[in-house]
């Protein structure tokens, strides 16, 4: 079989897969079998990931959830005016899982400026203003959100659960204990680069519908904040913190985090180039794609959730930052790990481990307690979307 053959064998599967995980609505679930339901950030990264192959997921996405979007203060959903879900769930089988929880819930604190990313990704590359005409009220009451959560988080978009037997991290490696090692309440460092975007995005959408002083504003926001990262989450070790804690005191250690700032414009012109040398170090780097976490930490785990495993959505987030700025050669490298990763593994699950440079499905063989679920939509769109043309 031919590279470009085989290429194409890989790129039918992730489709086929993919064309499953479509709900009635014509959003893509999370994954399945686990995880079968709307969620916030998975179904907007996925949307964002399909937007050059289907746009209409990203359509149906956005509309599914200004639907959902929240409208009052509710502690035991983690709800607040303007804020994008989390996850929502239907099925009374699944929402058993969580009895604690009362749906839809809004633990995330990244939700909501994707959202807004994602409207502005879309409008560019479908010119289709009816929709973001229809969604403006929504996307006012998201940035309102935004701007309102970096007042009140002392410059930064931050998180603290309110219901407390919810999600004590609120980024994309969120969970219900303290993982990251960090006191909330958290500004995590990806969330800050998101927010940059959003302004970014929000400004440039409300510039084109004629709302001149909310785009200026928006853009005050966004330079402010620039310079206000920089200065607060840049470390003497010449690379920047995973977060922040409650009391400002920044989580040095290397991640895969920073990587997402790569496509949101955030980073000065001098962080561009050590925060991309920094991602393929030899602690984070192996031949199957960007670590989680440093493999020098102390609570480095190649088998862990999120302290020492590849997961390819955030391997893609990254490799697009990279064609934003020009580094095709980087981001061909993660392209070509996720590609041997499949050959490996015979599938792109939501994560894996390495060991001793040997990529190891977790959904089959679980170390511990992780278990990977076997078809998630990010991961099976990011890796479509590495072998688009």
């Amino acid at each position: 079989m031919t590279e470009s053959m085989e290429i194409a064998r890989i790129r039918a599967d992730l489709l086929k897969g993919l064309k499953g995980l479509r709900s009635p609505e014509g959003f893509l679930y999370a994954g399945s079998p686990r995880f079968r339901s709307l969620f916030g950030r998975d179904s907007l990264i996925s949307s964002w990931q399909m937007l050059e192959i289907d746009p209409s997921i990203a359509r149906a996405t956005l509309t599914c959830l200004a639907a959902l979007q929240g409208t009052q203060s509710n502690a035991t959903r983690e709800e607040e005016p303007g804020k994008i879900l989390h996850e929502q769930r239907t099925d009374p089988v699944s929402r058993l899982e969580l009895p604690h929880w009362d749906f839809p819930y809004f633990g995330s604190v990244d939700s909501t400026p994707l959202f807004l990313v994602l409207a502005g990704f879309y409008l560019k590359r479908t010119k289709d203003e009816a929709l973001v005409n229809d969604l403006w009220p929504h996307l006012k009451a998201a940035y309102a959100w935004v701007a309102g959560s970096e007042d009140a988080g002392a410059g930064y978009l931050r998180y603290e659960r309110k219901n407390p037997f919810g999600l004590f991290h609120q980024g994309w490696k969120d969970g219900s204990e303290d993982h990251l090692r960090i006191r909330p309440p958290v500004a995590i460092i990806e969330a800050q680069g998101y927010a940059y975007a959003a302004y970014r995005e929000f400004a440039a959408i409300a510039q084109r519908f004629g709302e001149r002083k909310l785009a200026r504003e928006a853009d005050i926001r966004s330079a402010a904040l620039r310079i206000r990262f920089d200065t607060d989450f840049w470390l003497p070790t010449g690379e920047f913190a995973l977060g922040l804690d409650g009391f400002g005191v920044p989580r040095a250690v290397g991640t895969s985090n920073p990587g997402h700032l790569l496509f949101t414009g955030i980073l000065l012109p001098e962080r561009v180039a050590p925060t991309v040398d920094r991602l393929f170090a030899a602690d984070l780097w192996t031949p199957f794609g960007i670590r989680t976490h440093s493999g020098e930490a102390p609570d480095f785990d190649p088998c862990s959730y999120h302290a020492g495993s590849v997961w390819p959505h955030d391997n893609w987030i990254i490799a697009e930052g990279l064609r934003e700025i020009g580094r095709e050669r980087e981001a061909g490298r993660i392209r070509q790990a996720l590609i041997d990763a499949y050959r490996g593994l015979g599938r792109i699950p939501e994560l894996y481990a390495v060991l001793d440079d040997e990529v190891v499905d977790l959904s089959e063989s679980p170390k511990g307690s992780v278990r990977a679920n076997p078809l998630q939509a990010w991961a099976s769109a990011g890796l479509l979307a590495l072998l688009t043309p």
